[in-house]
């Protein structure tokens, strides 16, 4: 059965730029935005604007949640207090069907020392039964001399209660926007090097566990990209990964590789992001029968 696919994002800093879009694809390369290009969700609570959602079908219980940052840049705070004085919440949606979606919800992270929590994301975690959801925090700890963006994590079955969060990734660099994907029993993450502004890619067989980096000449050789969003292609073709080339404000560029270890990626020959631009957002694989559900609700698509 072929896949189809559910690209929910935003679009960008003005205006509704800010809030949940959704768009569809049949083969995972060209795109069609639903709702006539307008918002499908809009958070009320908070900052009033969310950015990078992050999209999600949970093993545990059949539903479909949403994680997004709550932060509105076209609020005027700038980006420097939104780092070092944002929001420390993350916004929640909950659904049976992908139309009818719950109101939203807070999860406030328990780190008071953390300026910030960007671009949410949630990985099953088979090994201990539960998703593991992290994101980044600007964070002044003991010994630094100025406050650092690290990737946290929490335990979490069903989005509500969460475990105390846990230093999850550190560099060298300032890290931010991680997302994490498997293939043969590897869990491979790609993040941003927020000093460098690109992709950095390492793999491990335990969530919890030891990484190892994965040498990318091809991902190292694209800068001022950032939102990193993987998904596999249909029939086996491999992955594609979406990076939002943010420092030309030109959106998400596709890049294909046949297998994730190799690290070799080329930017996709054919391909077509829909009406306007998305930014960091995320990709469900989609059951024939949620495809036309939502072509339905949604007022069909446009090109």
């Amino acid at each position: 059965m072929e896949k189809k696919y559910l690209f929910a994002h935003f679009t960008g800093d003005s205006g509704d730029g800010e809030q949940i879009y959704f768009a569809v694809s049949e083969d995972g390369m060209h795109w069609c935005d639903l709702n006539k290009g307008e918002p499908v969700l809009r958070s009320e609570i908070g900052e009033k604007g969310v950015r990078d959602p992050f999209i999600l079908r949970s093993r545990l219980d059949g539903r479909f949640y949403i994680l997004a940052t709550d932060l509105r840049i076209a609020a005027g705070k700038g980006w420097e207090a939104a780092q070092h004085a944002g929001s420390r919440n993350m916004v929640i949606w909950e659904s049976a069907d992908l139309v009818h979606w719950s109101a939203p919800w807070f999860y406030q992270v328990p780190l008071a020392e953390a300026g910030c929590v960007w671009a949410p994301e949630a990985v099953f975690d088979p090994k201990r039964g539960v998703y593991l959801v992290f994101w980044a925090s600007c964070v002044k700890r003991e010994g630094d001399v100025e406050a650092k963006q690290r990737i946290y994590a929490s335990s979490t079955t069903d989005f509500r209660h969460f475990t105390e969060p846990r230093l999850y990734i550190e560099r060298e660099n300032h890290v931010i926007d991680t997302t994490i994907v498997e293939e043969d029993g590897v869990f491979y993450r790609f993040s941003k090097d927020e000093t460098v502004k690109n992709i950095r890619l390492d793999c491990g067989t335990d969530l919890l566990g030891e990484f190892t980096d994965v040498p990318s000449a091809s991902l190292n050789g694209i800068p001022g990209v950032e939102g990193p969003a993987a998904f596999a292609l249909p029939d086996g073709q491999g992955w594609c990964l979406l990076v939002d080339r943010f420092a030309e404000r030109l959106g998400y560029l596709p890049l294909v590789c046949r297998n994730l270890k190799d690290g070799v990626f080329t930017v996709a020959e054919d391909y077509d992001m829909g009406h306007g631009t998305k930014r960091h957002g995320s990709i469900l694989e989609l059951t024939e029968e949620e495809y036309g559900r939502l072509l339905t609700a949604w007022n069909g698509k446009i090109q």
